[in-house]
């Protein structure tokens, strides 16, 4: 069983996260998201809401694709999650050059640390590379439309969350 591992923060789940979701379950048959508890990054939603979020929004994309979708939460090292889960791949998500830069960082430390767990790139549809997470809080936050670049139900969260 070919297992594959989307890390992130997920906070909250947009819809360039979700794309990549739904492209990654077609190349495994095990898709297992990662979610960063990451307590330095100070998220807008408990770890309990982003999970949920996260079933919620793949549960069509298990029926869709045939595929497995979960979430798992994790703190420890990315590759010990890999491990963990059983998983061969790693999953990330590439918008922009400068993503790769650091991406690129992050391959060669896992590799060092298990060379035995691939990285695979995915590039967001042109229509979802500017969608970020942080800029759709910051844009909910200033009383901006997010409805481009999240689903009504996490729209509907961030709403009720920042009034």
């Amino acid at each position: 069983m070919r297992v594959g591992l989307y890390p992130g923060t997920f906070d909250p789940i947009t819809l360039g996260h979700i794309d990549i979701i739904r492209r990654a379950a077609a190349l495994v048959d095990k898709l297992v998201i990662g979610v960063a508890i990451n307590r330095d990054k100070g998220p807008l939603f408990s770890l309990e809401e982003r999970v949920a979020m996260i079933e919620a929004e793949c549960a069509h994309l298990t029926e869709q694709t045939g595929t497995e979708i979960v979430a798992h939460p994790f703190e420890n090292l990315l590759i010990d999650c890999a491990r963990d889960v059983g998983a061969q791949i790693i999953v990330r998500g590439l918008r922009a050059v400068a993503d790769f830069e650091y991406e690129f960082q992050m391959v060669g430390m896992n590799r060092a640390l298990d060379d035995t767990v691939e990285t695979v790139f995915l590039m967001a549809e042109a229509r979802h590379q500017a969608i970020a997470s942080k800029l759709v809080k910051e844009i909910a936050r200033l009383g901006g439309d997010v409805s481009k670049f999240v689903t009504p139900r996490v729209n509907a969260a961030l709403r009720d969350r920042l009034g």
